[in-house]
């Protein structure tokens, strides 16, 4: 017999329908909170574990910004560290270990990262990076990460780095810097995740309900299925709108800045192991990340842009971030990647507090702001500390509206799909390590669907390791309500055009289908 659900976690359109309906009858929650990424996602756990009651809504669809497009790395910090900002490398380090010991060690692993010493790096150079390294491995250890799950930073032989990446070029190769990280496997699961333990809290979480304007006791929402609007009551607000937080509370000043990330076809660098840390030319701490993934993919990132002007729902990637990101990675590799290996590009906006300089040089850190009419606005920080930023967001909001809350729980409160107390993991090993890494202990109950109905159990398209079952999942159990939510958000297939071209139907089969298959 296979479990079910946590019990409450599941969402789907049925109980968006009702929780809406709910609100639009004019009850009145605790905390609305406004924006679904990570951050928003986070700040609905922390007060539903709380006691509070809680509606958490967004304009489009779980992590439809900035959560979905990043490099999928749960750091330590090192870059903050290089520019002496201490205490953000910490709060990573701290937030890292939470996320891979205790709360969500099925969705975040370590993995190793090599950065070669080219001829292009020189030992003065290559001395400092290991410094900090270093530095790096005794955060780890103040944040009590064991050695054992993150393994420290050591100088490895040019033999060892061309075993680990082989698409390097072995001439002038003088070794290299191997150092450990947390990785996760889809981004965009974490806030599915972190969403649906809310859910299992109380808290209402809708997607498709925008917020037109905002006061310091609710909003105004339009539910974009239908075109209704109404008003959501509150005795607090937070918005948690990312990178248009400022189109919400104009008191928020912030200057986004975009990070565009490539998608290699599989194949394309073959024998590659391990991530890649490549240095950018004339930059003292900045690197381009070069990241294998399971499907023989590999992503190749991260520029840092300013954008101007009005905040697109999705942003384009511009043929220079292309050509950056290229040259780059051809600088260290034996054979040059030429555009056409290019599969699929995408790029997201860090949502950066405003200030003078680059972009790439401003805070990282996070920042709670407080507008005239009481409404509490997060921003700035990263995906690794969304719980932290929850935390301090949430904190606000039960001093100055006096709300009777307990004390915050997220840092050891499990996600969905998380392994128990005693550790059992997802089947040790009885079921195959893409679904483990994606679902952990649900794994075996999206297998289960494919019992009844052989056909679940295939894949979506010849290619393409999604299963049907895990589109039918999505629908009954992650909130998926359209075709786009499953290939962008659920699955990821959308990441690649033609990928998404030959999964349109399966996907659409799934929504259309997903309440006449048999349960469990």
């Amino acid at each position: 017999m296979v479990p079910p659900p946590p019990a409450g976690s599941s969402l789907n359109a049925a109980r968006r329908a009702r929780e809406l309906a709910a609100l639009a009858d004019g009850g009145e929650v605790d905390l609305l909170v406004v924006g679904l990424g990570a951050t928003g996602a986070g700040v609905a756990l922390d007060a539903a574990s709380r006691g509070l009651s809680v509606a958490a809504i967004d304009a489009h669809d779980l992590a439809y910004g900035t959560s979905r497009w990043s490099s999928k790395m749960i750091h330590g910090g090192l870059r903050y560290l290089a520019k002496g900002q201490v205490g953000v490398a910490y709060e990573s380090a701290v937030e890292r270990n939470i996320l891979l010991t205790r709360t969500a060690p099925h969705l975040v692993r370590a993995a190793p990262y090599v950065l070669p010493l080219t001829p292009d790096v020189s030992r003065a150079q290559g001395a400092t990076v290991m410094a900090g390294y270093r530095l790096g491995d005794a955060l780890r250890a103040a944040a009590r990460t064991p050695r054992g799950t993150l393994p420290g930073p050591s100088r490895v032989t040019a033999a060892r780095a061309l075993e680990l990446a082989g698409p390097l070029a072995a001439g002038g190769l003088r070794g290299a810097l191997l150092s450990w990280d947390g990785r996760l496997v889809d981004d965009a699961r974490l806030v599915v995740a972190v969403a649906r333990t809310a859910a299992a809290h109380g808290a209402r979480v809708i997607t498709r309900c925008r917020a037109l304007r905002l006061s310091g006791h609710g909003a105004w929402v339009r539910d974009e299925e239908t075109g209704d609007e109404f008003a959501i009551k509150a005795r607090a607000v937070v918005n948690a709108a990312g990178v248009w937080a400022g189109g919400l509370v104009p008191s928020a000043r912030l200057r986004p800045s975009r990070g565009t990330h490539l998608v290699l076809r599989a194949g394309t660098l073959p024998g590659l192991r391990a991530g890649l840390h490549v240095p950018i030319p004339g930059e003292s701490n900045r690197f381009v990340l070069v990241l294998p993934q399971h499907d023989g993919r590999v992503y190749v990132g991260l520029t840092d842009e300013p954008v101007d002007g009005p905040v697109p729902d999705v942003p384009d990637v511009p043929p220079q971030d292309v050509t950056f990101l290229l040259d780059v990675l051809n600088s260290v590799v034996s054979v040059p990647v030429p555009r056409e290996r290019v599969a699929g590009a995408f790029a997201g906006l860090r949502p950066l507090l405003a200030a003078g300089g680059r972009t790439a040089d401003l805070s990282r850190r996070h920042a709670v702001l407080r507008s005239a009419d009481g409404i509490v606005t997060v921003v700035g920080g990263k995906l690794t500390t969304y719980r932290r930023m929850a935390e301090d967001a949430v904190d606000v909001v039960v001093r100055e509206r006096s709300l009777s809350a307990g004390p915050c729980r997220t840092a050891r409160l499990p996600l969905v799909g998380a392994p128990g107390k005693g550790g059992a993991g997802p089947g040790n090993g009885s079921v195959p390590r893409r679904l483990a890494e994606r679902y952990g202990t649900e794994a075996h109950a999206v297998i289960a669907l494919g019992k009844d109905d052989p056909s679940l159990a295939e894949p979506v398209a010849t290619g393409i390791a999604v299963t049907r079952a895990e589109m039918v999942w999505a629908v009954r159990h992650e909130g998926a309500l359209n075709v786009e939510d499953l290939l962008d958000r659920r699955t990821r297939i959308g990441l690649v055009a033609e990928d998404r071209k030959i999964a349109e139907s399966a996907a659409a089969l799934a929504l259309s289908n997903a309440w006449k298959i048999r349960g469990f």
